[in-house]
């Protein structure tokens, strides 16, 4: 059984136990004000220690800072994760970041993904923003996951977060 809930600080290592691997076919690139579709192949076989890491340390960042993390469960295992700052950004401070979203392989394309992001939607209103601003990977299964549920490029380019990730599809889903 599915269930979906708020983590604790000290519930984030199990971020571990998500499979993050993948195959990708293709990666998009933002280049002359457009999208462009790139063949790419490469095979993901999961979290890089590092990158496992950072990301863990960033998340009870967050969590410390008033963001939200949620995960989804299926029984006891952690199968997927996502996040969403409590921090407006923007000229008109009105959009939270959505920092994260990782689903287990075997769970992609049953709707968990949709529910994280509902719930990212979610918190962020509550810690008043209209807007969700999502950092993507540039690979095609993920912008287009993001594409189908109404993100669009965004119209305010967040100059921190593009220098973080120049390679990223930098998008704006509303509320």
């Amino acid at each position: 059984m599915l269930s979906i809930r708020n983590l604790e600080k000290h519930e984030v290592e199990r971020t571990r136990e998500i499979d993050r691997s993948e195959e990708i076919f293709g990666i998009y690139q933002f280049r002359n004000n457009q999208l462009n579709l790139v063949p790419h192949r490469e095979s993901v076989l999961g979290f890089e220690q590092n990158e496992l890491k950072a990301i863990i340390s960033r998340q009870i960042k967050l969590i410390e800072n008033g963001g939200q993390v949620f995960s989804a469960f299926d029984a006891e295992k952690m199968i997927a994760i996502a996040s969403v700052e409590n921090k407006k950004r923007g000229l008109l401070l009105n959009y939270c970041k959505m920092d994260i979203l990782y689903v287990s392989k075997l769970y992609q394309g049953k709707g968990v993904a949709s529910q994280l992001l509902d719930a990212c939607k979610q918190a962020a209103k509550n810690f008043g923003a209209e807007k969700l601003y999502i950092s993507a990977t540039p690979t095609k299964n993920t912008v287009d996951f993001y594409l189908k549920r109404g993100a669009r490029l965004v119209l305010e380019l967040d100059q921190v977060l593009f220098a973080e990730e120049p390679e990223d599809i930098h998008l704006e889903l509303d509320i």
